[in-house]
């Protein structure tokens, strides 16, 4: 897209208001990062779980500027391994399946990617943070959860910590700094964490980002094994049109007890011929299930089914890290079918109805079970 909303793409319990200038600005309150050895295993205790989080802003502002992410899985299919037998045709399969459209999860004996050469980590995964040139970050925010229940039981103490490198650093800790997201239902025992990174973003800028030490467990059941990471980032650069940038996160389950999930992102004023992005980070959708679709309403019209290439409107949530139809986020791994992790950025400019002041995201499926964790929005501001 020109002038792209995303660039390469990436409530808490307290918010607070800053002003400054003609911006306004709501995030909250500072992050909770600190060297891998610094904080004592009390603090991971200390976070807080919840079965459902609905859905809460967690940042908006009104400026020059956009958002930008990276994200990656962190569990895959075995080729290898030394503990159990990988045939020649089960690896074949696994090599295919990354490649897939319609492979799921629940097919395979799944196994932790793990790329540092660091013994202390069982897994460890990257992918390239673009911040433009000249931005600055307002804004970052980490994100990640999986399945801790599949052919093992992780424990949840450790959902509340992560690791994760800048770029040319060392590994640094962490900690959930809001309510955690955790319930056990159709299988799966599912969870997602979040942090406030923005000073540590703010001071690496853009490059390849490590995490590590995910808790999401390996194996294979009908429910399958899934996990990831996103880092979503705000930034601002005069040389951008003026947008509406906001974070909403929670933490709802979509399956055969709830079909649809609703969210207003309240007002949205944008002008005539504007253009937008949404991003939605999501768990175990499976490219092989169809029925789920995501709609955007903006207060004009009947609202508009969101789509592409790369997430077609019959199965949005189909294990994919895409931007508009294209996987061109750089990271490592780079599989196309990420076995369980959605982390995709739609073009809204056909659902952006001129005229139309406010804005609303549902979710909708119908056999396939989808976990919702965050989404975001950067779309032209009218003056």
């Amino acid at each position: 897209m020109r002038d792209s909303v995303v660039h390469g793409v990436r409530r808490g319990l307290l918010l607070a208001v800053t002003a400054i200038v003609a911006v306004t600005v709501t995030a909250m309150a500072p992050p909770s990062v600190s060297t891998a050895s610094a904080a004592p295993d009390s603090a991971v205790r200390a976070a807080k779980e919840a079965t459902r989080i609905p859905f809460g802003e967690r940042y908006r502002a009104v400026q020059h500027g956009g958002i930008v992410r990276a994200a990656n899985s962190a569990i895959t299919c075995r080729t290898t391994s030394e503990f159990t037998v990988v045939t020649p045709a089960d690896a074949a399969d696994c090599v295919a399946a990354r490649d897939s459209a319609t492979a799921s999860n629940d097919r395979f004996d799944m196994f932790y990617t793990d790329l540092d050469k660091d013994p202390n980590t069982y897994n460890s995964t990257r992918s390239e943070l673009r911040v433009p040139a000249g931005a600055t970050v307002s804004y970052a925010r980490l994100y990640w959860g999986g399945n801790l229940r599949v052919g093992e039981q992780k424990p949840p103490k450790d959902n509340g910590r992560v690791l994760i490198a800048e770029p040319g650093g060392s590994y640094r800790e962490v900690l959930a700094d809001t309510l955690i997201g955790h319930r056990t239902a159709g299988g799966a025992d599912a969870y997602q964490s979040s942090a406030d990174i923005t000073p540590l973003v703010r001071s690496a800028g853009s490059g390849e980002y490590t995490v590590a030490q995910i808790n999401v467990a390996m194996g294979r059941t009908a429910a399958g094994a899934w996990g990831g990471w996103t880092m979503v980032v705000a930034y601002e650069r005069a040389a951008d049109p003026l947008r509406h940038l906001a974070i909403w996160d929670g933490f709802e389950a979509l399956d055969a007890k709830n079909r649809e999930l609703s969210v207003g992102l309240g007002k949205l004023r944008t002008p005539t011929g504007g253009k937008g992005a949404l991003g939605v980070v999501a768990y175990d959708g499976d490219p092989g299930t169809t029925g789920d679709s995501l709609t955007v309403g903006t207060g004009r019209g009947k609202p508009r089914s969101v789509g592409d290439t790369a997430n077609p409107t019959g199965n949005v949530m189909n294990s994919s890290i895409a931007d508009v139809g294209v996987n061109q986020i750089k990271r490592q791994p780079a599989y196309k079918n990420s076995l369980g992790y959605d982390s995709d950025l739609f073009d809204l400019r056909e659902a952006l109805v001129p005229g139309g002041d406010t804005m609303n995201v549902s979710f909708r499926t119908g056999r396939d079970s989808i976990w919702l964790g965050a989404l975001y929005v950067a779309v032209d501001a009218r003056r």
